[in-house]
């Protein structure tokens, strides 16, 4: 990936890091920058040790590559892959067989103490 790509990806997770926050009410940030390694997830929340974010801020956006990727490094947690295009709103993407257990999680966050 070329440099534009990076910042692209960076900017991008910035910018999902801002929309996790919003709609889920819970701090988020950018991984990389604020856990300080290429193994930290694309944004990081309190729900960490639950729920896997995987941010893709591409045109071409491989849906299935994405969910591998997000399944592979949640290591076995559920995943919400956040994909945006140029000109288009975030969209979400869960598998089917995670929307459950990610819907309990979110609806019992207070409790989660790990």
């Amino acid at each position: 990936m070329g440099r534009m790509g990076k910042r692209k990806g960076a900017a991008g997770e910035r910018e999902a890091a801002r929309e996790i926050s919003r709609v889920l009410n819970v701090d988020a940030r950018r991984g990389v920058q604020f856990k300080g390694g290429p193994q930290s997830p694309d944004v990081s929340t309190a729900l960490d040790n639950h729920i896997l974010f995987e941010v893709k801020r591409t045109e071409r956006f491989k849906l299935y590559d994405a969910v591998d990727q997000a399944r592979a490094d949640g290591g076995g947690k559920p995943s919400i892959v956040l994909h945006r295009a140029n000109g288009r709103p975030w969209v979400a993407v869960i598998p089917l067989d995670d929307l459950a257990t990610i819907s309990e999680i979110l609806a019992n966050r207070e409790d989660l103490t790990d």
